[in-house]
């Protein structure tokens, strides 16, 4: 009997033992936290690209060194141009201008010719001096294509390396706008348009470029 009750103790201990052996080598449950992968940051922003060397060169020996570069280098063709590459890119940029000013002074003779029209409706005697501002700002608009062709004149010169004229050119170009302020000046029909003005400025100063780089060319070939 007491050697039954011992068998069934032992079978009973046996039974529990793989329950506490688990019990004790089973932790506390886990704690950490998956945060998933992690974005990386953007890269900063690339600089802008530094004027080609051959930019910077040509624009040293020009009146205007910072129009110069911003102008060359707008054109992705610099990059690999060389200096009579980079002289009809100037031509280019001031063709470009005149084509403006030729707009532009003609967008103002429309306006004000439509304002004198409604003047005359309302009163037939009125719009005499719009009349003439109208008339000259037309004038000015033929000036600033006669400046766009004469640069066209000149690109095509300077792929056939004739610096002198192409030159001739580009002086015609920059001084057609001037016309256009000396008429005004004289007749005084209203003041000379701030727009046409600052295109006369900007155009003057891209044929300075133009002809400094070509002078430049010219003196090396």
């Amino acid at each position: 009997m007491a050697t039954t009750t011992k068998n069934a103790l032992v079978l009973l201990l046996l039974a529990l033992l793989p329950l506490a052996t688990l019990s004790s080598r089973a932790g506390p449950p886990s704690t950490h936290k998956s945060h998933g992968p992690k974005h990386p940051s953007p890269p900063p922003p690339s600089p802008p690209a530094a004027p080609a060397a051959l930019v910077r060169t040509t624009c040293n020996s020009t009146a205007y060194y910072d129009l110069c570069v911003s102008t060359l280098s707008a054109d992705p063709s610099s990059a690999t141009a060389d200096v009579r590459g980079l002289s009809a890119i100037a031509v280019s940029a001031a063709a470009a201008n005149a084509s403006g000013g030729a707009a532009t002074a003609a967008a103002l003779a429309a306006n004000v010719a439509n304002a004198t029209a409604g003047q005359q409706a309302a009163a037939p005697s009125a719009g005499g001096t719009t009349v003439v501002q109208a008339a000259l700002l037309r004038t000015c608009a033929a000036k600033y294509g006669q400046a766009r062709d004469a640069l066209s004149a000149a690109r095509g010169s300077i792929a056939g390396q004739d610096y002198d004229y192409a030159s001739v050119q580009v002086s015609a170009a920059a001084e057609y706008p001037q016309v256009c302020r000396v008429l005004f000046q004289r007749q005084r029909p209203g003041a000379y348009p701030a727009e046409l003005a600052a295109r006369e400025e900007a155009l003057r100063q891209l044929c300075t470029v133009a002809l400094d780089i070509i002078t430049l060319l010219s003196n090396s070939s």
